[in-house]
């Protein structure tokens, strides 16, 4: 199955791309910018069985877009392919003759099916030679000598011989640059950990003195919550005109939503077309647009919590430690945060800390009891609670939640998210974020 499977991506390839592309593609719908029609277009080549099979989702194209756009770099499309020397030629063949920069992720580890390095070096006719920087950081990361290294780290000092090396602060797999007379192919770690930090410190910065830095118009996000995406559409429809040189796209993803509102061109007159846009928008849709910038839902949460107190307790009692999870993501969170516990019940959260049992019948709200608790253990002045997650046959996740620093300020409500567990899973944490916000903007 697994070779029938590639075979009919192999014969779609051209298929999956054309249809990415209407995916990522920047907006170019007009020539009265003249920056704006000169943007460097390139294409993503994700590599990784376990993206083809479901395992894990793409979230390279995501953040590789929302990031090389404010540069001028429009993605002309993206496709992924398996950790195989012909899937990753045939799509290296297919990219470099739309793009002028082909950026590939994944397959630069120790392992025997990261082939990325070869086979680009191979595509490209750029032989790899060992570097020495490479090797002294290698070094110091496995505080040994390079000849001690075993020969499959060291296999990660080699670096294109026409070309440079990204550094990575997060791992062991350098970033790669291959640069080819009428194209640049930049290989880029396959782990997010690793690779949006590569792009940040090091690729950003090698394309802005490469290329320079360019427009490709004006645009303006609107992020929401707590609605649906067609609700949304239809609103616009029905309340906002939007006018005929304004692209509109919107991305959906765990009950959350994002509209962009793009122009070609950027001068004083289009910001000031697209703010007018943001208030007309913001006045029907207000309580469900929680950012209109690129902050994200917890970063939101996180700094109105951080208004009520100096520190945070997480306790969640079978959800898998998914919210804090989702907070740690967030920049400063671990600043913030003082502790985070996870346990089936509340009996093992109670023994796990060796908390004081409650006194029997004299506590009406053992969730808020245990928090509480949890806080003052740990010496923080603020806490939030996450109870059991329960399914039905009626196909509902119930949670209960509950938020606060003491008995005065304590907030509680049960939230219901549709679906079975396994597709709630991240529609629950949105609920929970989305229900902490509401209650902080009060």
């Amino acid at each position: 199955m697994r070779q029938i499977m590639k075979r009919y991506v192999l014969a779609l390839l051209n298929i999956l791309v054309f249809s990415n592309t209407q995916i990522c593609t920047a907006v170019d719908s007009g020539d009265n910018d003249k920056i704006a029609r000169n943007p460097i277009d390139y294409m993503i080549v994700v590599t990784g069985g376990e993206i083809l099979e479901g395992v894990y989702p793409d979230a390279h194209t995501h953040f590789l877009t929302r990031t090389l756009r404010p540069l001028g770099f429009r993605c002309a499309g993206s496709v992924s392919v398996d950790d195989n020397r012909e899937d990753l030629l045939r799509a290296l063949a297919f990219a470099t003759s739309r793009a002028a920069v082909v950026i590939v992720t994944g397959g630069l580890g120790p392992t025997p099916n990261d082939i990325t390095r070869e086979t680009i070096s191979h595509f490209t006719g750029i032989p790899l030679r060992e570097d020495s920087e490479v090797i002294s950081t290698l070094e110091k990361q496995f505080n040994q000598s390079r000849d001690q290294l075993r020969p499959n780290l060291r296999h990660q000092a080699m670096i294109p011989a026409r070309g440079r090396y990204l550094q990575n602060a997060s791992g062991t797999a350098a970033g790669l640059v291959f640069d080819r007379a009428t194209n640049l192919v930049v290989a880029l770690p396959g782990p997010p950990r690793e690779l949006q930090p590569m792009v940040k410190t090091e690729l950003v910065p090698f394309f802005k003195d490469r290329f320079g830095t360019r427009s490709l118009g004006s645009s303006m996000t609107l992020r929401f919550v707590g609605v649906g995406q067609s609700l949304i559409d239809q609103t616009i429809k029905d309340h906002v005109t939007i006018a005929s040189d304004v692209s509109v796209t919107s991305l959906f993803q765990g009950s959350r939503v994002d509209f962009t509102f793009s122009l070609p061109g950027d001068d004083a007159i289009d910001r000031k077309k697209l703010d007018h846009l943001k208030r007309i928008i913001i006045e029907q849709l207000r309580e469900f647009i929680y950012s209109d910038t690129n902050e994200s839902l917890e970063e939101i949460v996180l700094d109105s919590l951080k208004m009520r107190g100096k520190s945070l307790v997480v306790v969640e009692i079978g959800s898998g430690g998914r919210l804090a999870s989702a907070f740690a993501g967030v920049q400063g969170a671990s600043e913030f945060i003082m502790g985070t516990v996870a346990a089936p019940s509340q009996l093992q959260v109670e023994q796990l800390l060796q908390l004081p049992k409650p006194v029997p019948g004299l506590d009406s709200d053992p969730m808020k009891t245990l928090a509480l608790s949890v806080a003052r253990s740990m010496k923080s002045d603020l806490a939030i609670i996450v109870g059991r997650i329960e399914g039905e046959s009626t196909g509902s996740v119930f949670l209960q939640v509950g938020f606060g620093s003491g008995e005065a300020d304590w907030k509680s409500s049960r939230i219901t998210v549709r679906g079975t567990p396994e597709v709630a899973d991240p529609d629950a944490i949105t609920g929970i974020l989305d229900w902490i916000r509401r209650q902080s903007v009060r």
